[in-house]
């Protein structure tokens, strides 16, 4: 190992590779982007221009923090790279496998010291160009930025119809209206994101968290562009995963404290659907003389519907459970090889 390189516990990670009279004191970066990686590597030198392009004449001490997500195209020794040419304003979280975008993004801000944060997608569709925008709107005494994709260059049928659904449904449980929450482009006073953890498809609900415990939210049109290389990793079935975990936010937050007024509120409810298909059916059978004990179609509806809001609510129960298992632990999401030019707040 080169001399002025030590290596540090970090929490989670095995060593932290850091070049230390190189790298910016944490005190002194006040911006930290955040990029999930996963099968990036033509679009890293690229990226990482447009962010020295866009950054550069803010005056503001700024970092990003790519976070590797067990990439298997050769983005890890890109990144590897970029921190030993710009240790000052690289960290580079390597995590041991995929784990998915939300761990990763947990990961990054975990790993971040700004007292801003700024997630964007690493694949060059979201633009660089848009930060200093996001910037001047936090500025204003917004707590968080929401980049809205008004001209999406992508597939309609695959990825616009069902963004635009996904959306309205969100909006509309969580009661933040937002056009794009599918967006990645976003910027977040540090204080807004601390208090919850994040967990399966969760991260495109943060802003949905930070409204929720009183946060000022904007959203702004950005750019977005073609995607320029590789494929995209995403397909419909990720919209089943976002409505699965939209159950899992309206409970949290709506029932987590309280869980008697939905499990005690749906046994009054079947309770009394139970009372009435009884009085239905002898009422059927005293006036009409019609016997429908003998239908299957009866008996097998009513099962079909139990079990399923069976199914609903187990899987909520199972979700508080995995929570439990987690934080009181304090175990992430996610576990990290190494760290690269982590820059480690003291308190």
């Amino acid at each position: 190992m080169e001399a002025n390189q030590k290596i540090n516990p970090s929490p989670g990670a095995e060593i932290s590779i850091l070049p230390g009279d190189q790298i910016l004191p944490p005190q002194t970066v006040k911006i930290s982007l955040v990029i999930p990686v996963y099968n990036e590597a033509d679009s890293l030198d690229l990226l990482h221009q447009a962010l020295h392009q866009a950054l550069d004449g803010l005056a503001l001490g700024w970092e990003v923090v790519y976070v590797d997500d067990g990439s298997m195209d050769g983005s890890l020794t890109v990144l590897e790279q970029l921190a030993e040419d710009d240790p000052s304003h690289v960290c580079v979280v390597e995590l041991r496998r995929n784990f998915g975008q939300t761990a990763a993004i947990a990961a990054g801000i975990d790993h971040a010291v700004g007292d801003i944060i700024v997630l964007m997608d690493a694949d060059l569709q979201n633009d660089p160009a848009d930060i200093p925008m996001l910037l001047d709107k936090l500025n204003q005494g917004y707590d968080v930025v929401s980049g809205w994709r008004v001209d999406r260059k992508d597939p309609f049928l695959t990825r616009k119809l069902p963004s635009r659904m996904a959306n309205s449904l969100i909006s509309w449980v969580t009661g933040v209206h937002l056009r794009d929450y599918g967006c990645t482009l976003k910027a977040y006073r540090r204080e807004v994101l601390t208090g919850f953890r994040l967990y399966g498809e969760m991260h495109r609900f943060i802003p949905a968290y930070a409204g929720w415990v009183g946060a000022k939210i904007v959203e702004v049109p950005v750019n977005h562009h073609p995607r320029r290389f590789g494929k995209t990793k995403y397909g419909l079935e990720r919209t089943i995963k976002v409505i699965l975990d939209l159950f899992t936010v309206k409970f949290l937050f709506s029932y987590a404290n309280k869980p008697i007024y939905l499990f005690g509120g749906t046994g009054v409810l079947l309770f009394f659907g139970s009372m009435f298909l009884l009085a239905f059916i002898l009422i059927r059978k005293l006036w009409l003389g019609e016997s429908l004990v003998r239908s299957p179609l009866l008996q097998m509806s009513t099962m079909l519907f139990i079990l399923g809001f069976q199914s609903i609510l187990l899987g909520l129960i199972a979700e508080l459970l995995v929570r439990t298992y987690h934080e009181s632990q304090a175990k992430p999401t996610y576990t990290v090889r190494k760290t690269i030019n982590h820059r480690q707040l003291t308190t």
